[in-house]
Protein backbone atom coordinates (compact mmCIF):
# COMPACT_ATOMS: atom_id res chain seq x y z
CA UNK A 1 0.00 0.00 0.00
CA UNK A 2 1.45 3.54 -0.94
CA UNK A 3 2.16 6.28 2.24
CA UNK A 4 -0.74 8.37 2.77
CA UNK A 5 1.07 10.61 4.31
CA UNK A 6 0.93 13.42 2.03
CA UNK A 7 -3.19 13.64 2.27
CA UNK A 8 -2.60 14.48 5.94
CA UNK A 9 0.09 16.97 4.84
CA UNK A 10 -1.85 18.92 2.38
CA UNK A 11 -4.60 19.04 4.89
CA UNK A 12 -2.90 20.36 7.27
CA UNK A 13 -1.84 23.07 4.43
CA UNK A 14 -5.21 23.82 3.61
CA UNK A 15 -6.10 24.03 7.58
CA UNK A 16 -3.42 26.35 8.12
CA UNK A 17 -4.27 28.41 4.95
CA UNK A 18 -8.03 28.65 6.31
CA UNK A 19 -6.72 29.99 9.69
CA UNK A 20 -3.95 32.00 7.99
CA UNK A 21 -4.78 33.56 4.62
CA UNK A 22 -2.33 34.97 3.15
CA UNK A 23 -2.77 37.02 -0.75
CA UNK A 24 -0.33 34.78 -1.92
CA UNK A 25 -1.65 31.55 -1.08
CA UNK A 26 -3.94 29.92 -3.84
CA UNK A 27 -6.06 27.94 -1.16
CA UNK A 28 -7.16 31.29 0.90
CA UNK A 29 -8.32 32.78 -2.48
CA UNK A 30 -10.84 29.97 -2.86
CA UNK A 31 -11.49 29.97 0.80
CA UNK A 32 -12.04 33.19 0.90
CA UNK A 33 -13.37 34.38 -2.37
CA UNK A 34 -16.48 36.23 -2.66
CA UNK A 35 -18.50 33.63 -3.85
CA UNK A 36 -18.06 31.68 -0.71
CA UNK A 37 -18.56 27.68 -0.60
CA UNK A 38 -19.61 28.21 -3.72
CA UNK A 39 -16.20 29.25 -5.27
CA UNK A 40 -14.67 25.52 -4.09
CA UNK A 41 -17.72 23.84 -4.71
CA UNK A 42 -17.29 25.05 -9.10
CA UNK A 43 -14.16 23.63 -8.38
CA UNK A 44 -14.54 20.40 -7.21
CA UNK A 45 -17.51 20.37 -10.38
CA UNK A 46 -15.11 21.74 -12.75
CA UNK A 47 -12.14 18.75 -11.30
CA UNK A 48 -14.42 16.46 -11.42
CA UNK A 49 -15.39 17.37 -15.16
CA UNK A 50 -12.07 17.16 -16.19
CA UNK A 51 -11.13 13.82 -14.20
CA UNK A 52 -14.11 12.09 -16.00
CA UNK A 53 -13.18 13.29 -19.78
CA UNK A 54 -9.67 12.02 -19.15
CA UNK A 55 -10.56 9.05 -17.52
CA UNK A 56 -13.00 8.51 -20.55
CA UNK A 57 -10.51 8.97 -23.12
CA UNK A 58 -7.55 7.02 -21.57
CA UNK A 59 -5.37 9.45 -21.23
CA UNK A 60 -3.40 8.25 -18.42
CA UNK A 61 -1.06 11.43 -17.29
CA UNK A 62 -4.02 13.56 -17.59
CA UNK A 63 -6.48 10.86 -16.00
CA UNK A 64 -3.70 10.73 -12.85
CA UNK A 65 -3.21 14.92 -12.96
CA UNK A 66 -6.92 15.30 -13.26
CA UNK A 67 -7.48 13.00 -10.33
CA UNK A 68 -4.95 14.80 -8.18
CA UNK A 69 -6.82 18.30 -9.26
CA UNK A 70 -10.22 16.84 -8.13
CA UNK A 71 -9.18 15.33 -4.58
CA UNK A 72 -7.13 18.54 -3.82
CA UNK A 73 -9.96 20.50 -4.44
CA UNK A 74 -12.35 18.32 -2.64
CA UNK A 75 -10.25 18.93 0.43
CA UNK A 76 -10.59 22.60 0.18
CA UNK A 77 -14.16 22.27 -0.07
CA UNK A 78 -14.41 19.65 2.88
CA UNK A 79 -12.63 22.96 4.67
CA UNK A 80 -15.43 25.18 3.22
CA UNK A 81 -17.93 23.20 4.10
CA UNK A 82 -16.35 22.95 7.73
CA UNK A 83 -16.09 19.08 7.45
CA UNK A 84 -12.99 17.84 9.26
CA UNK A 85 -12.02 15.00 6.36
CA UNK A 86 -11.03 12.89 9.56
CA UNK A 87 -15.09 12.27 9.80
CA UNK A 88 -15.01 11.32 6.42
CA UNK A 89 -12.27 8.56 6.97
CA UNK A 90 -13.98 7.48 10.27
CA UNK A 91 -17.16 7.26 7.70
CA UNK A 92 -15.26 4.95 5.25
CA UNK A 93 -14.28 3.16 8.40
CA UNK A 94 -17.09 2.26 9.46
CA UNK A 95 -18.55 1.14 6.21
CA UNK A 96 -15.67 -1.62 6.03
CA UNK A 97 -17.09 -3.54 9.29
Amino acid sequence: MRDWSILDEVWEVIQDRAEHPSAESYVSSVLTHRKGIDKSLEKVGEEAVEFILAAKNQVPERTVSEAADLLFHFLVALQASGTDVADVLDELAARRK
